[in-house]
């Protein structure tokens, strides 16, 4: 009996569906809390230490085994459940490619909210039964782990990602001979290794270069996220298109729908080319069935943002590649390029992905009308409106950013089923009547996860002294105040989100951070690209101000920044700052992660903000305009950043009845609830890519 359920925890650990399922991590944090801690919380870890004695002992618990039965029960209905909505796509899946996945912290081959979003969405396509397979890249250094040194500089430190410790497994032909991709690159015949991850329903599969027959400068090609020059770069991009078209053939996948989310993957376009050129169709009817089978997202909202690639280094990574499909460099040139035969024009990979496409859009409504003011060069003989992109806003996979707080919070008062009832959109409208749920309820829970985040800050900031030498936790014991308005503010640290703005006029904030009546701190964390010398300086700046006597214990920054941080700042903080300068935020989804746990958004009217705040479900900074002065309008964000901190924010909070319940603000929270959490989640999104780009009208 106990052999049977210690197998299906093995192969339950083997698939992500447990990342989402709060029962489950119970479950696997039981058996050891200190592996579990220790190694971002993953199961096969947890079961690769603990022996078959010791687990059958455990089970031997019938409380215990019960609650294991239960998980294992659930899973399996789960993953064999037949899809009924989306049966078309059952022999033809929509094979959705990306550079990067954030779907757990144990696995960390991801950097930002391209890998959030693209994590997210194929958790939401498995919970809605959509047949979907992913392509993406195995980083076995991943992206970087943050280390800060004495004076705020980061460093960039890389750690191997082991397979066979994580939940993943090598792709085997039948005859147990592993699958081996060979893609052209240069004048190199690259091969890649296929890995796969089992997401709920989902398969996603990661090529990998790391193989013994590449030339030792290629086995690196893959080996972190974004990294190297744009050499690797462009090389990185043949073998997630190229490379992934090739996988797919080789597992016997033949898509309806290729989805390239971000240009990184166009490449694949042309593999579909050389596949239709070589069943003897002419290269304008295989054009026609690429724009017919092939979608695209675009995400970034300032040219800069795109990868563009000289004729040159076109030549240098796809001279044999070229060759191979019948096409001449620099004819290929000109499928990225927005002027045929511009010889000063570089290539760039949004147009190659744009051109090929049929469908194309943003991710947020503001996004779109920037993308169709920016690529209107591509598109003379259209009204600038009706440009062939249009926007599926983003949303957040509810289940994967909920605190196990929070989760047991919403299991308390609605039960077991309680995961059904938060994906029907009439539940959170009942959350408006406070008989429902009432305001008590409702502000012990904001209680209960400010203090764990407040505990979690103290810990962390004392680990990140005690590595740079100190060992006085005395000094972080009594830091931060879980009565205090906390802002929180993580994220990436592009220059163009501003984040240390609130810190601008440091005697104002300095003012307001210390009110004794109306006190607020301030969390921060987040991590710069390696490149990013000014994001880089904006963390110096912060980390400098955190230890400045007057704001010591009112700021704090937490290094190393993941899925697991963000947890707990998302669950514990009451207000999410976001202040980028619009309109440069093409959707951002960390404040969407916050409602759930009856944080409110304090933002820009940027990206998904400018479509979600109603006037009463949060705070806006500023009004739904820009201005293309950036100092002028950084001027002008601040004050009002400054003045609805002020004016709006804090009286609300500490607005409190005879009971100590701020009323108004926990009003607020359910506005919050009742008109955010049914829009902005990946479930609604996904709906909208079926019905907008992946069915054929």
């Amino acid at each position: 009996m106990h052999s049977v359920i210690i197998e299906s925890l093995h192969k339950l650990s083997q698939n992500l569906w447990w990342s989402w399922n709060s029962d489950a991590h119970e479950i696997f944090h039981e058996l050891s809390p200190q592996v579990w801690n220790f190694t971002n919380r993953n199961p096969v870890a947890i079961l690769s230490a603990i022996s078959p004695a010791e687990l059958h002992a455990r089970l031997l618990d019938q409380a215990f085994v019960t609650r294991v039965k239960t998980v294992l029960d659930k899973f399996e209905f789960y993953v064999n459940e037949e899809a009924s909505v989306y049966k078309e796509f059952s022999n033809h899946p929509i094979a959705y490619f990306s550079p990067e996945f954030a779907l757990h912290e144990c696995l960390p081959i991801y950097s930002g909210g391209l890998g959030v979003l693209s994590g997210d969405h194929i958790k939401s396509a498995s919970d809605l039964n959509l047949p979907l397979v992913g392509i993406g890249l195995f980083y076995r250094q991943g992206y970087f782990s943050q280390q800060l040194t004495l004076d705020g500089t980061q460093e960039e430190r890389y750690h191997l990602n082991e397979p066979d410790r994580l939940p993943m497994e090598l792709v085997r032909y039948p005859s147990g001979k592993p699958m081996v991709i060979l893609v052209e690159i240069g004048h190199s015949l690259v091969h890649l290794n296929v890995w796969k991850i089992k997401v709920g329903r989902i398969s996603l599969y990661l090529l990998d270069s790391n193989h013994p027959n590449n030339e030792e400068h290629y086995r690196d090609l893959t080996s972190r996220t974004y990294g190297g020059d744009i050499t690797t770069r462009i090389c990185q991009e043949m073998v997630m298109g190229i490379g992934g078209v090739r996988a797919l053939t080789a597992l016997g996948i033949s898509p309806s729908v290729y989805h390239m989310n971000e240009g990184h993957s166009a490449f694949l376009t042309f593999e579909l080319l050389y596949n239709k050129i070589s069943e003897g169709v002419s290269i304008e009817e295989a054009e026609v069935w690429i724009r017919q089978h092939s979608v695209f997202t675009t995400h970034t909202p300032v040219p800069a943002g795109h990868d563009r690639f000289t004729e040159e280094l076109l030549n240098f990574s796809m001279n044999n590649y070229s060759a191979l499909i019948g096409i001449p460099v620099e004819k290929l040139m000109n499928y990225g390029r927005v002027e045929k035969d511009n010889k000063k024009e570089t290539f760039c990979m949004t147009v190659l992905a744009l051109k090929m496409s049929l469908k194309s859009n943003a991710v947020s409504e503001l996004h779109g009308s920037v993308s169709r003011t920016m690529w209107k060069p591509l598109y003379p003989d259209f009204d600038e409106k009706h440009i062939p992109i249009t926007h599926i806003t983003n949303g957040v996979h509810l289940e994967t950013w909920l605190h196990p707080r929070g989760a047991n919070f919403w299991k308390n008062h609605l039960g077991e089923q309680w995961t059904q009832e938060i994906r029907k959109e009439d539940f959170w409208k009942k959350l408006l009547d406070p008989q429902f749920i009432s305001d008590e309820a409702i502000w012990a829970m904001r209680y209960e996860l400010r203090r764990t985040l407040i505990e979690f800050v103290r810990t962390r900031l004392f680990e990140q002294q005690r590595r740079l030498g100190g060992n006085n936790f005395n000094m972080y014991a009594n830091l931060f105040s879980p009565d205090a308005l906390t802002i929180g503010f993580a994220r990436r640290f592009a220059t163009y989100k501003r984040a240390p703005m609130i810190l601008e006029q440091i005697d104002r904030i300095t003012k307001i951070a210390n009110d004794q009546e109306r006190p607020v701190q301030i969390i921060f964390s987040g991590k710069a690209h390696p490149r990013d010398e000014y994001g880089k300086a904006f963390i110096k700046r912060i980390v400098a101000i955190s230890r400045d006597p007057k704001l010591f214990g009112r700021v704090a920054f937490l290094e190393n920044y993941d899925m697991g941080v963000a947890r707990y700042l998302i669950a514990g903080c009451d207000v999410w700052l976001n202040n980028p300068r619009r309109p440069q935020e093409a959707s951002g989804t960390s404040g969407q992660k916050i409602t759930i746990h009856g944080g409110l958004n304090f933002s820009i009217l940027d990206g998904w903000w400018r479509e979600g705040y109603d006037g009463k479900n949060g705070f806006a900074i500023g009004k739904d305009e820009s201005s293309n002065d950036e100092a002028a309008q950084d001027t002008l964000d601040l004050d009002n950043l400054y003045t609805t901190l002020e004016t709006k924010v804090l009286p609300k909070f500490y607005n409190r009845d005879v009971q100590g319940i701020p009323r108004a603000w926990i009003m607020t929270i359910r506005h919050a609830m009742a008109s955010l959490l049914p829009v902005f989640n990946t479930d609604r999104m996904v709906r909208d890519y079926v019905e907008k780009l992946y069915r054929k009208k």
